[in-house]
């Protein structure tokens, strides 16, 4: 529920927020327009195809690529969530954001976030079961199994944006009302609240420890144990086919846990704007528009089913 401009111990509560965005740097902000414009167009056109070639193409019908379109689609309400806003202020110059509109944001944001990370768990997992134990592949993996991960993942990350949402939510918020981002996220709102913020902040380091460390580590056990068992394979060849399948995972691993241990793994007292905003250009633009060129430029099952889908593939 949006707070009332009403005196409150001689404050008043803040009804909107001023995103302070990249009006630091004037001179670049033509150029920054143009750059979020090519981000946005080509993340969003780039997920929606994958969505829609894995929906149409029988060949895909496939654990990984069941996984792969539910990445595309929580990179699509992740940059969806941010960069029209983005877009509207460099254009405009007004960064004005409402309280709840920035809630609604913030909800956003952490649902897709953090559904990301876990899909790349799950996907390592799956990489994991298809190298290492491919004659149970079929039944580990099965499509009862996928669906109740996908469904366990979606409802997980949606109870954690909800607590957080709705922590942010009963803080008060009485001025200043420049958030030093350019959207909002829970350090920044921190700062700003005038009330005490000891369970945010509690909360915030618990989220921080499962996604951030738990779930790493066991991305990192899934892809420790596939370079064991390609390292015994005895071909070249063999190893060759062996790291191309999982290659593409761990460049998209390496550049969203980049992004995030620069954004999160630190206090809010220690928050950085510079570093957040940097961190924050990773994973709600870069990451989004790099994971369809990383899973269809280094995938030819990918682009076989490209070519049959689109007319001027076709032959």
């Amino acid at each position: 529920m949006e707070p009332d401009e009403t005196p409150k111990s001689n404050q008043t509560l803040v009804t909107e927020f001023l995103l302070q965005g990249f009006s630091e740097h004037p001179q670049l902000r033509l150029p920054l327009l143009g750059c979020f414009l090519v981000l946005y167009t080509v993340a969003v056109s780039g997920n929606a195809l994958i969505i829609t070639v894995v929906g149409c193409s029988a060949s895909l019908h496939s654990p990984m690529y069941f996984f792969l379109s539910n990445l595309a689609t929580m990179d699509i309400i992740c940059t969806s969530t941010i960069l029209p806003k983005v877009l509207a202020g460099l254009a405009t110059q007004e960064n004005t954001i409402s309280y709840s509109g920035c809630m609604f944001q913030l909800f956003f944001l952490l649902w897709s976030a953090s559904s990301e990370l876990l899909l790349l768990a799950v996907m390592a997992f799956d990489r994991y079961v298809a190298i290492c134990r491919p004659l149970h592949y079929a039944t580990i993996m099965s499509p009862r199994v996928c669906v109740a991960m996908a469904m366990g993942v979606w409802g997980i990350c949606a109870m954690n944006a909800s607590v957080h949402t709705g922590l942010m939510a009963k803080l008060t918020f009485c001025g200043p009302k420049i958030i030093t981002h350019f959207f909002c996220e829970i350090p920044p709102l921190l700062l700003l609240s005038c009330s005490p913020t000891p369970v945010n902040s509690i909360m915030t380091v618990v989220a921080d420890a499962f996604y951030g460390f738990i779930n790493f580590l066991l991305t990192l056990a899934s892809y420790g144990r596939i370079v064991a068992s390609i390292l015994r394979i005895r071909s070249a060849e063999g190893k060759r086919r062996a790291f191309s399948t999982c290659s593409s995972h761990l460049i998209a691993v390496s550049v969203t846990y980049t992004a995030v241990f620069c954004a999160y793994i630190s206090p809010a007292s220690s928050y950085s704007p510079e570093r957040s905003k940097v961190a924050g250009v990773l994973y709600t633009a870069l990451s989004p528009t790099l994971n369809p060129l990383i899973y269809t430029l280094r995938n030819s099952e990918v682009q076989r089913a490209l070519a049959k889908l689109l007319p001027f593939g076709r032959r």
